[in-house]
């Protein structure tokens, strides 16, 4: 099996920072691109920021500026660090990887169960 295991959610106050990490594990056999995503309450889930294996990053345009993502390919570990929250960053953070198994050379989309972030005024 393999799964994304995110981490680092929590309550923090406005203006204030979070770093999350989402970790691959189980039998990989490749590990493609990485992104984070959020849902907030009533509302479609986004994209945050994606980093593809090699390094290339984008985020959305209204999280330019306040976010960076980042992952260390040895670890199969993505990040995401978050600064200036308000709280419309309220929302769970979802990490999300494109990955093949070693029992299914097919390449998948997965999704990890989400870490909550709370950002208090």
């Amino acid at each position: 099996q393999v799964q994304l295991v995110e981490s680092g959610g929590g309550l923090v106050q406005t203006g204030g920072s979070l770093r999350l990490s989402c970790v691959a594990s189980g039998s990989i056999f490749s590990l493609g691109i990485m992104g984070w995503y959020r849902q907030a309450p009533g509302k479609q889930r986004e994209l945050v920021a994606y980093i593809e294996s090699g390094g290339s990053k984008d985020y959305a345009d209204s999280m330019k500026g306040r976010v960076a993502i980042s992952r260390d390919n040895a670890a199969n570990t993505v990040y995401l660090q978050m600064n200036n929250l308000t709280p419309e960053d309220t929302a769970v953070y979802y990490c999300n990887a494109d990955m093949a198994a070693y029992s299914d050379y097919r390449v998948h989309n997965y999704w990890g169960q989400g870490t909550q972030v709370t950002v208090s005024s």
